[in-house]
């Protein structure tokens, strides 16, 4: 496997486009459209909030209905949720005017929406935009890019990745863009997230990879606690490169599965580190768990305590915070067994040994501490169990960017 450059429309077959329709002020991005030249067998992952927006309630229907999928319809600035039967409809007339720009199924076309809650989307422009994305289509990396700047938010960076894998003697690609920055917390987050991939595959086995991919991925990300109304995660497979079709999760799965999973792992990561006003990101690893189940708890107790957050954007290595949250987490560990460590480019070090302070020099901490990406690694001594979850430090930019969102 290797990383390649573009996001998803490395995958062979693939279009893309993106453009300001209006929605959001001034002259910024905000619609993209993603289009693949065959139907696609699709599979999704869904916000576990019980407030999901319409555009969430679309797609389920799509993927867990429709025989194919061909293209996707994004829009950022209104989040379409909150927005009841007509929001709901408006998602019908998006894929309608989809349907008839490109001439595919109405049923084949999936849709999504980020920004703010309780607002109906302005749909003539969404039509508008519809209309004039369709001539723009390209299997250039820059309309990939493009595709990638106009679904952002609040987010400071564009977020896509490609790579390549052999497969059966085929080149399979897998590509992938998202966007995350606020709203984001574990079962997903307010993140929108759409792969491509040329791989042939069954529909069962494709959601099969998706949905396990996702519980070591996204799942494992926090930026404030805050569960989305819209998060989705949307994979697609054409097919046009021709490897023989995987129906059993055999090596050729699971060399498909380590390529979405390393696509997965890198958007998540740079969600992370871009959530709102982040000056770092923060990774917690723990090891020594007696489950995975334990591991997973317990880093994510870690990565979503806010002082921990805090004393990483102070750069000060307050262990005891760390230690605290590992003990509410709800799992059953000896903290006086717990070595802690903390790590960057910088340096290691050892925080504590069985459950007290090593001696540590506070300057050398400090100093690791200072680097845009820390680690934390949390051996509980139980087990061979690892889990590893990624958020960010805590800034006064957080609040600055949330108190204003809207005006």
């Amino acid at each position: 496997m290797k990383v390649i450059e573009g996001g998803v429309t490395a995958a062979q077959g693939f279009l893309a486009a993106g453009l300001s329709a209006g929605i959001k002020k001034g002259n910024t991005k905000d619609m993209a459209m993603l289009y693949s030249k065959v139907p696609c067998e699709a599979a999704g992952t869904f916000t576990t909030n019980i407030v999901k927006a319409a555009p969430v309630k679309w797609d389920q229907k799509i993927v867990y209905e429709s025989e194919k999928a061909q293209a996707v319809i994004c829009n950022s600035g209104i989040a379409n949720a909150c927005t009841g039967e007509e929001g709901f409809g408006y998602c019908k007339e998006t894929a309608k005017a989809a349907s008839l720009a490109l001439n595919i199924p109405e049923d084949s076309v999936l849709v999504a929406s980020t920004g703010v809650i309780g607002q109906q989307i302005p749909i003539e422009k969404i039509k508008k935009g519809i209309e004039n994305m369709a001539p723009l289509l390209s299997e250039s990396i820059g309309a990939g890019t493009l595709a990638a700047e106009a679904i952002m938010t609040t987010d400071t960076v564009k977020k896509e990745i490609a790579v390549e894998v052999e497969i059966d003697g085929k080149n399979v690609t897998v590509g992938g863009m998202c966007k995350g920055s606020g709203m984001i917390h574990p079962n997903m987050c307010t993140m929108l997230g759409f792969i491509t991939t040329d791989v042939v595959i069954s529909k069962e086995l494709l959601q099969a990879a998706l949905s396990e991919s996702v519980k070591d991925t996204y799942n494992m990300v926090s930026v404030d606690g805050d569960t989305s109304t819209n998060d989705t995660v949307l994979l697609l497979a054409n097919g046009l490169a021709g490897n023989k079709k995987i129906e059993t999760k055999e090596e050729d799965y699971k060399k498909f599965a380590e390529a979405l999973n390393y696509v997965n792992t890198w958007l998540a990561k740079h969600i992370a580190a871009d959530g709102e006003g982040a000056s770092a990101l923060f990774e917690v690893k723990v090891i020594g768990a007696k489950s995975k189940e334990q591991a997973v708890t317990l880093s994510k107790s870690i990565i979503t305590s806010n002082l921990t957050k805090a004393a990483i954007f102070g750069h000060d290595a307050n262990w005891g915070r760390i230690l605290c949250a590992m003990g509410y987490s709800g799992a059953v560990f000896d903290p006086e067994k717990v070595d802690l460590y903390f790590e960057s480019k910088a340096g290691k070090l050892k925080i504590i040994e069985n459950g007290v302070a090593t001696g540590y020099s506070e300057e050398e901490a400090t100093k690791i501490l200072s680097e845009k990406e820390v680690t934390a690694i949390a051996d509980v001594k139980m087990g061979t169990a690892t889990a590893t979850a990624w958020g960010c430090d805590l800034t006064y930019d957080y609040v600055k960017i949330n108190a204003d969102y809207r005006s």
